[in-house]
């Protein structure tokens, strides 16, 4: 069975300021600090567990974007995937997630996996929409919101979905896409001997800037070759990439500065408290 993982290297939204936006609308990535996506990272954790229950499965994982986004890959190598591949392409910049399931679905195509999971939405754009739009784009049944890999074997997958007023567990054919819910369980920590065996993989991009020691270890060692895909490789058309290929555009950013104009200092009696709740209503008033 072929195991795909989709992730995605995320700003971490923890650590937004004023320049986190382009004029474009667009993120300024390169001002930000960047994280493993953290639902990819539970989507990442099914997958292993999918493969532990899979004789001769393999996990194979994409991502999409710049050079830097390689390190999602080798932090993928270390917890127990088996081979990484990054779609980077200037054609690529400025996709919403319209454009990033084509791309993403024309990569899957390349790899023909049997499974597909991703988290359920990554923390920059919080849409959900790139899961369900990559299954659709290529035809797999999809599940939704999965918080538990409940059964799987060759040819059907039982998942247990997390939804807003319970669970339910819903059992599919494959091949299928299963988007991961936050709730899942997390991805195991690294695996210290595959840190090892792959602290050396490297993107040809990146090879570029690496030692000759590192750079003879990398040929002598074929599976530490990161693929780079870019959209010709994978039979992308053009105009279905990047902004042309974006119908969602942001017209307008508002930065909100909350500040604080004055401080209270309460005891824990009851009568400050209900004074204060008093205030509270009056102002929502």
């Amino acid at each position: 069975m072929r195991i795909l993982v989709l992730a995605k290297q995320v700003p971490d939204t923890r650590n937004v300021g004023k320049e986190a936006m382009k004029e474009d609308g667009t993120v300024n990535r390169g001002v930000l600090p960047v994280i493993f996506n953290p639902d990819d990272m539970c989507a990442l954790e099914m997958a292993l567990e999918a493969k532990s229950r899979i004789e001769n499965a393999e996990i194979f994982v994409l991502t999409m974007g710049p050079a830097r986004a390689a390190e999602i890959i080798r932090e993928s190598l270390y917890r127990g995937a088996d081979k990484g591949f990054l779609l980077t392409d200037r054609k690529f910049a400025g996709s919403d997630t319209l454009a990033t399931s084509y791309a993403l679905a024309q990569a899957a195509k390349r790899i023909n996996p049997d499974l597909i999971f991703c988290g359920m939405q990554a923390i920059d754009g919080d849409t959900a929409q790139v899961g369900p739009q990559t299954a659709e784009k290529l035809s797999f049944l999809q599940i939704t919101y999965a918080e538990e890999l409940v059964e799987i074997d060759a040819q059907t997958i039982m998942i247990k979905r997390r939804l807003e007023r319970g669970v339910e567990i819903v059992k599919s054919k494959l091949p299928a896409l299963v988007t991961v819910h936050g709730s899942a369980p997390a991805c195991r920590a690294r695996n210290a001997k595959r840190v090892m065996q792959f602290k050396h993989a490297r993107t040809p991009s990146e090879m570029r800037d690496i030692e000759t020691r590192i750079m003879a270890s990398i040929v002598e060692r074929p599976y530490l070759l990161i693929e780079e895909w870019s959209a010709d490789l994978i039979n992308a058309e053009e105009n279905y990439l990047g902004l042309s290929g974006s119908p969602t555009k942001v017209k307008k950013i508002d930065n909100v500065v909350l500040s604080k104009k004055e401080n209270k200092t309460l005891t824990a009696s009851d009568t400050e408290i209900e004074q204060m709740m008093r205030e509270l209503i009056m102002i929502n008033d």
